[in-house]
């Protein structure tokens, strides 16, 4: 998923190109994705032209109505199980789609780190929910098979670090 607007970031480009330790971001998650699945689209939208001309096919053209609302429409046009991650995630890498994977048995997949550890780091939080009894903070790394989905919690800092303000940004290049 990299159409979105990116507007808490404040970047002086499309949020999917923002560079982390010289690379892109949404170069770095797809290069996770590309070393573990076969076919990777990216899911781009009116908001972000300049990276969907950076990127190779196979693209989605989403109409930009929302995340929610163009990962519906991206899902509708692929063959599900799916893999689901958000150009925001600059430490995602292929040991975390494998672990994904191995983890599906005919349910969907939701990926989670609990808050303690996002506030350890300084990452900003946006959304939270509970899940047995913790507050957990969603990544952005999912598997979405038409089923039910069910929430796995990973304590790994490298998928605690979501991109999406200034200082984000600068924590995760220190990070890098």
């Amino acid at each position: 998923m990299c159409g979105g607007r990116g507007e808490r970031l404040d970047a002086d480009c499309e949020k999917p190109l923002v560079e982390i330790d010289g690379v892109p971001m949404v170069e770095r998650v797809r290069d996770a994705l590309d070393a573990v699945l076969e076919t990777v689209y990216a899911v781009t939208s009116p908001a972000t032209p300049e990276t969907r001309a950076a990127l190779d096919p196979p693209i989605i053209d989403a109409p930009g109505a929302g995340y929610v609302e163009d990962l519906s429409y991206a899902l509708d046009r692929v063959v599900r199980p799916v893999v689901t991650a958000t150009a925001d995630l600059p430490f995602l890498d292929a040991a975390h789609v494998r672990r994904l994977r191995l983890a599906h048995d005919d349910r969907g997949l939701a990926v989670a780190v609990p808050l303690a550890l996002v506030r350890a780091i300084g990452v900003s939080v946006d959304r939270t929910r509970e899940i047995d009894g913790r507050t957990v903070v969603p990544t952005g790394l999912g598997l979405v098979d038409g089923s039910e989905t069910e929430w796995l919690v990973w304590d790994d800092s490298a998928l605690a670090i979501e991109v999406d303000r200034p200082g984000d940004r600068a924590l995760a290049e220190g990070y890098a």
